[in-house]
């Protein structure tokens, strides 16, 4: 919600989509709408269907009269060895991860080449720029992520349309900490060596990003300020890429 919330705090309407508890995800939405005083709807369309995703922006649309900012960050993950990973696994890792930043730049690219103005962000990870063992689809996702990134950029460059892929490290979320205490139990490890030996040690900062940081690079990349910048694989990794 992080990116979200920047953009809203920057004067954007905003469409949520997303899946959880249908009473928290309107606690939230309603507080994103009151605080910022901006238009905040939520859709709850299956990010692995390209009909649910046109139908969508359809509606986003006849709500807000035009798409100016997309941005791409639904994801699902499953850790496997390649020759045990499950197909299906394989299939909606794809789906959602990657194919579904292609249907929704699809149904929103000629609008934005049209007016003249357009900012496609596309939320990739440090796996989109290296590999770890185990994470076959979602390596592969994010490899795919970067190259349509970039295919866009260039498509979009005469028309006022950039678009860019962010490449985060880990970033503290909720799922994040979840993760943790899950495997401080596993394993039967303090949290702290979790953290230290597991998550960031390839961090060379010790340190998680933050969901503000995600937020307010984001809003840079939608600015004026950013109209240059376009077909960038952007890494936010505390430096795990640059080894």
């Amino acid at each position: 919600l992080g990116i979200a919330r920047a953009l809203a705090q920057n004067g954007a309407a905003v469409m949520l989509n997303g899946f959880g508890d249908p009473v928290e995800i309107e606690t939230q939405r309603a507080a994103l709408a009151e605080e910022n005083d901006v238009d905040v709807a939520y859709d709850n369309a299956d990010m692995s269907n390209r009909d649910a995703i046109h139908m969508m922006v359809e509606r986003a649309v006849a709500r807000f009269g035009q798409i100016d900012i997309v941005i791409n960050n639904a994801g699902i993950q499953h850790v496997a060895p390649v020759s045990e990973f499950p197909v299906a696994k394989w299939d909606s890792i794809l789906a959602i991860n990657l194919s579904s930043a292609f249907h929704l730049i699809q149904a929103t690219f000629e609008p934005m080449k049209g007016r003249g103005y357009g900012r496609i962000i596309n939320i990739a990870s440090a796996h989109g720029l290296i590999a770890s063992p185990f994470k076959s689809a979602y390596v592969a996702a994010k490899h795919g992520m970067v190259g349509l990134t970039k295919v866009v950029a260039l498509e979009g460059a005469e028309y006022g349309v950039t678009s860019n892929a962010i490449c985060p490290g880990y970033v503290w979320t909720p799922l994040v900490e979840k993760q943790i205490e899950d495997q401080a139990k596993s394993h039967n490890i303090a949290r702290d060596a979790v953290i230290r030996d597991i998550f960031l040690k390839n961090q060379p900062t010790r340190r998680f990003a933050t969901v503000e940081e995600m937020g307010a690079l984001a809003v840079f990349l939608c600015s004026d300020c950013a109209a240059s910048i376009t077909g960038t694989a952007l890494p936010v990794d505390g430096g795990w890429t640059a080894h």
